[in-house]
């Protein structure tokens, strides 16, 4: 007959002490508490970091004589698109121009319209007799090269615009074909329109059509220096001064706070193997080297997508990451680039198209970790870049450190009750409950030294099947 157990059920009686009860007696093997929210948090590893004294660090820069940030911004009401009219000052043929009855009007000049991809906006060779804003969507340049043959002048999207030339009178065809990339609206103005403005016209063409002065600024917008070459003999030499931008942009340091809290009895009584403040506190600091990382990205005042300068954000020529684009951005930031900054998608992309075309870009050592680059420029991964509902995000890629006028951290050491370097940790006391209290603070920024430090491809396509 069977033996029944306590049970119930028809089993076998033990013949030994179980596994269960027996690990009543034993020590227990245990790890460290684990966090999934850990990441490689690459931009703290490779950024250099400045030590802010006082709180603030001051960039300062050469004079330049910035005209404005080169895209129009528009205003919608449902599915109608307006252009902001003290916006168009920044076609160079209305800069300068102080009439704002004049531009309101001329705001209301511009007509809306809508193209499917692959549709041709302008076609080179026919007249030119509009300016074209482009609201929304991606577009691509289109000319004949130096050989014949067509070749891509260049990609513009949102706030970007051509045929500035038309309202000065100077262009009378399209030396470009203009195709649609991806849905795209434009508002154009036809060069008739004008005529239309009654008496305000007169000083508008006026304007548009004054010859523009010689600019004596280089290329980034500063003042040229005067340099004499090539000369021979006891020529007259040239003499200038560098002059500096009188309010230069100051970063404070932010700040990432949070108040850890401990049971007494806990940290009296439950303190072996692991000490439980320790790891209570590890894991909390942990979260906010986290969000440290988040906010150099995001931040709206000092994050480094925020931050961007305008004529360094480069589009994607057909949506997802290629090797084409990847260069592209090194042509923006082509002085000593330190890495690229991805989000892991983003890179798998980069690696799916690469296969594509047949590339197997190399890994290389980095801090004895293997990671993939392009062009020898380790790409490192970010889950604290954003991808976007639409399966879209960014690349970065920037220079670092003072010596080479790049992107560098900021924090400030030697802050009382100092845990990591820029991070505090102070005790607050027991409350009548006894729990104790901990403020754990951290310290931290980021600058760009100068604009062609850093570069962005945006609106780069996760999910694009080919």
């Amino acid at each position: 007959m069977t033996a029944v157990t306590e049970n119930g059920l028809g089993e076998r009686p033990r013949l030994s002490l179980s596994t269960a009860a027996a690990r009543n007696l034993a020590t227990t093997t245990k790890t460290t508490p684990q966090m999934q929210g850990i990441s490689s948090r690459w931009l703290l590893k490779v950024l250099p970091w400045v030590q802010a004294a006082g709180g603030a660090y001051r960039v300062n820069r050469r004079l330049s004589y910035a005209v404005g940030d080169g895209r129009v911004t528009f205003t919608s009401t449902g599915s109608e698109i307006r252009v902001v009219p003290q916006e168009l000052c920044e076609l160079p043929s209305l800069r300068g121009f102080e009439d704002e009855t004049a531009l309101a009007e001329l705001a209301t000049r511009f007509v809306q319209r809508q193209y499917e991809p692959g549709d041709v906006v302008v076609q080179e060779g026919r007249p030119a007799e509009e300016v074209v804003l482009i609201a929304h969507g991606k577009v691509s340049k289109i000319g004949t090269g130096e050989y014949g043959d067509q070749t891509v002048l260049g990609v513009m999207a949102d706030g970007a615009y051509f045929g500035d030339e038309v309202l000065a009178g100077r262009q009378t065809d399209w030396d470009f074909t203009v195709k649609a990339v991806t849905p795209l609206t434009v508002l154009v103005l036809p060069v008739v329109a004008l005529a239309q403005l009654n008496g305000r016209a007169a000083a508008l063409l006026e304007h548009v059509r004054r010859p523009r002065p010689d600019s004596s600024a280089n290329t980034h917008g500063e003042a040229a220096i005067d340099i004499a070459s090539g000369h021979e003999g006891e020529a007259a030499l040239p003499g200038t001064f560098v002059d500096y931008e009188l309010t230069p942009r100051e970063y404070e340091l932010s700040v990432a706070q949070t108040v850890l809290r401990v049971h007494s009895r806990v940290a009296d009584l439950y303190n072996q193997p692991m000490d439980q403040v320790e790891q209570q506190l590890r894991l909390t600091v942990e979260a906010l080297r986290e969000r440290q990382e988040h906010e150099l990205i995001n931040n709206p005042d000092f994050g480094l997508l925020a931050n961007a300068d305008l004529r360094q954000r480069v589009h994607t020529r057909s949506g997802p990451p290629t090797p084409d684009d990847f260069d592209e951005l090194l042509a923006a930031v082509w002085k000593n680039p330190g890495f690229f900054l991805a989000h892991p998608r983003t890179i798998a992309a980069f690696g799916r198209e690469c296969s594509r075309r047949g590339l197997y870009p190399s890994s290389i050592d980095l801090g004895g970790h293997q990671v993939p680059s392009w062009r020898g420029i380790p790409i490192l991964p970010c889950n604290k870049i954003p991808v976007t509902r639409t399966r879209t995000s960014s690349v970065l890629l920037m220079r670092v450190g003072e010596q080479d006028q790049g992107v560098v951290g900021l924090h400030q050491t030697g802050i009382p009750d100092e845990y990591e370097p820029g991070l505090s940790v102070r005790f607050m006391g027991i409350d009548e409950k006894a729990v104790i209290s901990y403020l754990v603070s951290a310290y931290y920024s980021a600058a760009v030294l100068v604009p062609d430090a850093l570069g962005v491809l945006e609106h780069v396509e996760l999910g694009r099947e080919g």
